[in-house]
């Protein structure tokens, strides 16, 4: 018997969770969706792709550069944005030499934050609104906590914020090449859930996929897909070569109960893609 394909957004009624709202985004915004895309949920570590970008923006401004020192001795603004800093997760205790590993770190973003409103003079709370929120339009995002996972939004802000990281305005496409490219190569590290990875490939603020197994993306995505998950139970991925991103907000901390149904979701996006193509 021939199986039915289910399009990618109806296996999210399948979900345990009490809300859920998604769309699959490309250049030009939100090609489709489901739920109510203008409630706002708590991003956990999806932030991180927010305060990455409004850092670029203050690379692109002059305000700091990807070499100024920051964090350990020998890190710097590039270090910390691509977890290469030695720091640990949640403190700033220093666990490896600059570069030798890949330490997911929260605390490095905090530093971050600390270093645009020292260069500034303005609030990184302020700064990320006005940098990137404002000129794109995203009236629903706030940094409401730290720096590493603080930040609230919505589906429809985080499409437009998907669709500027698919055709980059705020910064110039030359430094979001740079951001989605690996950054110190090589190292390995853990990604949260998901264990540890030789090599464990990240750019200046994104998680990028490479060959990672298992991994919360799709098996048939490129490597070159990139984005971040948060443990809020939500994700935003990009894949720059099929021109398209998606992302999903839940109420749920992500679980057991999130990576087969991330990967159902995402495999299916992926299909309902294929398909249109075809």
């Amino acid at each position: 018997m021939r199986v039915q394909h289910v399009p990618a957004l109806q296996t999210l009624a399948r979900w345990p969770v009490e809300n859920v709202a998604a769309a699959v985004i490309g250049q030009d915004g939100a090609m489709t969706s489901y739920g109510d895309t203008a409630v706002v949920y708590e991003l956990a570590s999806v932030t991180k792709l927010l305060v990455a970008h409004a850092v670029l923006v203050a690379v692109e401004e002059g305000a700091v550069d990807l070499a100024t020192p920051a964090g350990p001795p020998g890190a710097t603004v590039a270090h910390l944005l691509a977890h290469a800093s030695g720091l640990a997760f949640d403190t700033r205790r220093v666990e490896a030499g600059v570069a030798e590993q890949r330490i997911y770190s929260s605390a490095g973003f905090e530093i971050l934050a600390e270093i645009v409103e020292d260069a500034t003079g303005i609030a990184f709370g302020d700064y990320l609104r006005e940098g990137v929120c404002e000129p794109l339009g995203m009236r629903s995002t706030d940094l409401v906590g730290p720096a590493g996972h603080g930040a609230r939004s919505t589906v429809e802000d985080l499409s437009r914020f998907a669709s500027e990281l698919l055709a980059p305005r705020v910064i110039s496409s030359e430094l979001a090449a740079q951001a989605r490219t690996v950054a110190f190569a090589g190292l390995d590290g853990f990604v949260p859930g998901y264990g540890r990875h030789r090599p464990n490939d990240w750019g200046l603020g994104y998680e990028i996929r490479g060959h990672k197994r298992p991994h919360w993306t799709a098996a048939g995505h490129s490597p070159a897909t990139f984005g971040h998950f948060g443990q809020a139970g939500t994700f935003l991925w990009v894949d720059p070569e099929r021109r398209v991103a998606a992302t999903v907000l839940t109420d749920r901390p992500f679980g057991a109960w999130a990576k087969p149904l991330w990967s159902e979701f995402n495999d299916a996006v992926l299909a309902d893609l294929d398909g249109a193509a075809g």
